[in-house]
């Protein structure tokens, strides 16, 4: 089949699987989204839109049968429906087994253990009762909870004091199963997106440096490549690829990654897509993140990696004092910079600290994208309308 004609189908309408559209309209290639609303991102730029849940097995079904290829922007869809389709023949990229092991948090650390990928010491729990037992043996001050199914963008997820929660365990924030693991002191908070073709061709993108919001735990700003040693870059590039070859799959993979205070890398969490992480790499890279996966839809081959200069980005959260209809502050400011894109997700209300936008920045050094990303936290804000 002429991969032109190839037509794709997308699970989720979110700001990821529009940014994959925006990218691939340069290929006039048929995308059909399926999302529970209209009111979506993807909504405007779909050729097809089917208006269904993504637990949905009926109306995944029907996504499946007007397109080739399946993928999906969101990790909270029904992988029993996939896995069968899987089975009768349908390619789905990234393989929903794969989806189905990143959906519980317990099955990725116990996964990471097995293939011998560093990351913190971890115990799985499955009600509030036996978090009293596990605690001590984590060994440390600090430490995290994670429920293992349903988190995303910082919810189910909480930092705890060991001492605070044994004295009084009605603190316990969560009585589902969950995943407990030890606090690693962090230096630094990376990325490695790798893409994976079907014939076992790996890329990584130059390294990313995150900066996160401490109430929302989202990310607030991003630099590539990170600020590490050459030493340090190529190992976390090492592990993100281990990862990713011992996923055996196709598709494109962001491997977050904790840079301890002692120089030792550890693998946070894997997501089986496009993330936040590598909005830049549309105007920074040879080949941003989105085309990439469209490329690996396509079976095309793989694109250059490579940073057209130092980039950052800042992602632009809904305002903490409103919820409605509302515009951008000093947009007119921050478009006189050279070297800045601004990116709207056609989002009809902005919410407390809600993902509205990004901004991404090139510039020549690390200094003048810290510079600019500074200016444009400072200036850049919601209104109400």
């Amino acid at each position: 089949m002429n991969p032109l004609r190839k037509r794709i189908g997308v699970l989720g309408g979110g700001q990821l699987g529009r940014m994959l559209l925006e990218e691939s309209a340069r290929y006039h290639v048929h995308y059909t989204i399926l999302e529970a609303s209209q009111d979506c991102p993807c909504y405007s730029m779909a050729n097809e839109f089917i208006c269904g849940s993504l637990m949905d097995e009926e109306k995944i079904r029907e996504l499946a049968n007007s397109c080739d290829v399946l993928t999906y922007e969101i990790e909270h869809v029904n992988t029993d429906a996939l896995i069968q389709l899987e089975k009768e023949g349908k390619e789905i990229i990234p393989s929903p087994k794969i989806l189905q092991l990143i959906q519980d948090k317990g099955l990725q650390k116990e996964f990471y253990q097995q293939h011998q990928i560093p990351s913190g010491k971890f115990y799985l729990v499955n009600s509030k009762e036996d978090w009293p037992e596990i605690i001590p043996l984590l060994g440390s001050e600090k430490f995290v909870a994670k429920t293992r199914k349903g988190g995303y963008d910082g919810k189910g997820v909480a930092i705890l004091n060991s001492k605070e929660i044994l004295a009084d365990p009605k603190r316990i924030p969560f009585d589902v199963p969950c995943v407990l693991e030890e606090f690693i002191a962090c230096e630094k908070e990376l990325a490695v997106i790798v893409a994976r073709d079907q014939a076992g061709n790996i890329l990584t993108f130059p390294s990313i440096e995150m900066e996160f919001d401490p109430i929302a735990n989202l990310v607030t700003v991003l630099l590539s490549p990170a600020r590490i040693s050459n030493e340090l870059e190529q190992k976390a590039e090492k592990i993100a690829r281990d990862l990713v070859q011992a996923l055996n799959g196709p598709g494109l993979f962001a491997v977050e990654l904790f840079l301890s205070s002692d120089g030792n890398i550890y693998v946070n969490e894997v997501a089986p897509r496009p993330h936040n992480s590598g909005h830049h790499t549309i105007e920074a890279c040879y080949t941003s993140q989105y085309e990439q996966l469209l490329r690996i839809l396509l079976h095309l081959p793989l694109g250059s990696t490579e940073l057209v200069q130092c980039a950052g980005m800042v992602n632009l959260l809904g305002a903490d004092d409103f919820s409605g209809h509302y515009y951008l502050e000093n947009l007119d400011k921050v478009s006189k910079l050279p070297g800045v894109y601004v990116h709207l997700y056609g989002k009809t209300e902005s919410k407390p600290k809600r993902k509205m936008g990004h901004v991404s920045i090139l510039a020549p050094s690390w200094e003048e994208v810290i510079e600019k990303a500074n200016y444009i936290t400072g200036v850049l804000a919601f209104k109400k309308d």
